[in-house]
């Protein structure tokens, strides 16, 4: 009889095993790691210290709490990453055609692109009932390295402003730009504004950190004058909060458009001198072959022509004023 035969499920503890590790270094801190893995912190330490001696070598170092991995600790989180990465789509794999997928479609959009991602993901979860679709607002900078490190199946973001590495692209629709301010406001009637006179408002943005406040500071310079952002946030929320209820304006990209329904006070005029674009896409990382899973959404993403879905779901008020140019 063979290891295996009397140990039918050490390779189930062994998946096991990797899995708190990768939950340990994304947490870093044992108690956390160990909820994100539904076990208490003792199963979890216990694995990992059964890993360490599987391997026999150190891989976490240890004081009253977490400290860090040893470097030969990164080494074995590399190679977990990937082993649980290509498990997932093994079982992925092994699903019957007609049962669907099942587990989870991991999903980073950069913050712009969160009023249209709904435009895909509903849809798409439509057709796939048992896989759960996580979505999280990040920066390009994080998509990079969740992609890099197996923790994104997908990204959403620009492709031709800090393009990505090391991934595959689809092009989906070209972003413009428009400044929200108030309905009732001294601008309300315009047809357009350049970038120099937005740049006299009183303008509460997004931080430099987010790359699309990085494109607009690019188009302030390219216009020949310093941007005038008075207030400065990295929530979405908060941006909204400033226009809705008080003087305030921000510049944003059109798809913003989309939520105006819901917020009634507000109006969009398009930024020109110069009209500015930028294309924004779906990232999947250039490996062969692809999770089973992304690879579906990709294909998904190919037959929809999304732009044509911004300007059916545009308020017709503003249809014509922002998408038709």
């Amino acid at each position: 009889m063979s290891a295996s035969d009397r140990h039918p499920d050490q390779h189930k503890v062994a998946i096991r095993n990797l899995q708190y590790l990768a939950a340990l270094a994304r947490e870093r801190h044992f108690a956390r790691a160990a909820e994100s893995c539904n076990v208490t912190q003792p199963t979890l330490s216990a694995g990992i210290k059964q890993l360490e001696e599987s391997l026999e070598v150190l891989i976490v170092e240890r004081g009253q709490r977490f400290i860090r991995l040893t470097t030969e600790g990164e080494r074995v989180l590399a190679s977990a990453r990937r082993i649980l990465a290509d498990y997932a789509s093994l079982k992925q794999e092994l699903c019957a055609p007609d049962a669907g997928f099942t587990g989870k479609l991991r999903i980073g959009a950069i913050p712009a692109v969160l009023p249209v991602i709904s435009l895909l993901t509903a849809a798409f979860a439509d057709q796939h009932e048992r896989l759960t679709l996580t979505i999280s607002s990040q920066s390009s900078v994080a998509i990079q390295r969740g992609l890099d490190d197996f923790g994104l199946d997908v990204g959403l973001t620009y492709l031709d402003n800090e393009p990505l590495s090391r991934v595959r692209a689809l092009p989906l629709y070209e972003e413009r730009y428009v400044l929200l301010t108030r309905g009732d406001g001294p601008l309300a009637e315009r047809k357009s504004i350049s970038w120099q006179e937005a740049a006299t408002l009183p303008l509460c943005l997004l931080t430099p950190d987010m790359q699309n406040r990085r494109i607009l500071n690019g188009h302030f310079a390219a216009a020949g004058v310093e941007i005038n952002a008075r207030i400065e946030t990295n929530s979405l929320i908060t941006l909204w909060s400033h226009l809705r209820f008080s003087g305030w304006s921000s510049i944003l990209p059109h798809t913003f458009m989309l939520l105006l329904r819901e917020m009634d006070g507000l109006v969009g005029i398009p930024l020109s001198e110069p009209t500015a674009h930028h294309m924004v896409g779906l990232v999947v990382p250039d490996r062969d072959p692809l999770p089973p899973v992304a690879q579906a959404f990709l294909d998904f993403a190919k037959k929809l022509d999304l732009p044509e879905l911004l300007a059916r779901h545009m308020p017709s008020r503003v249809r014509k004023r922002v998408v038709a140019r």
